[in-house]
């Protein structure tokens, strides 16, 4: 069995037509990126308010990295 065919702690992602960490992969998104994806996926279905706390966190951190990176682009 391929490591991609199996879950570890439950089967909340067994029913997506993509796995979250497939599309992450085959889309190169970055680790934040990936977890946004990974918990809007499974909210629904495993950790409800709490997933969508979590990417609102993994939001908020893109945000300040793009804000670092946009004003450092301006003052270099």
């Amino acid at each position: 069995m391929s490591a991609w065919e199996k879950q570890v702690g439950g089967d909340h992602y067994k029913d997506m037509a993509i796995q979250p960490t497939a599309y992450a992969e085959a889309n190169n998104l970055s680790f934040c990126e990936g977890c946004i994806v990974k918990y809007i996926s499974r909210s629904r279905k495993k950790g409800g308010v709490e997933d969508l706390r979590k990417v609102i966190h993994y939001a908020e951190l893109l945000i300040e990295e793009e804000l670092k990176t946009a004003y450092e682009s301006r003052h270099c």
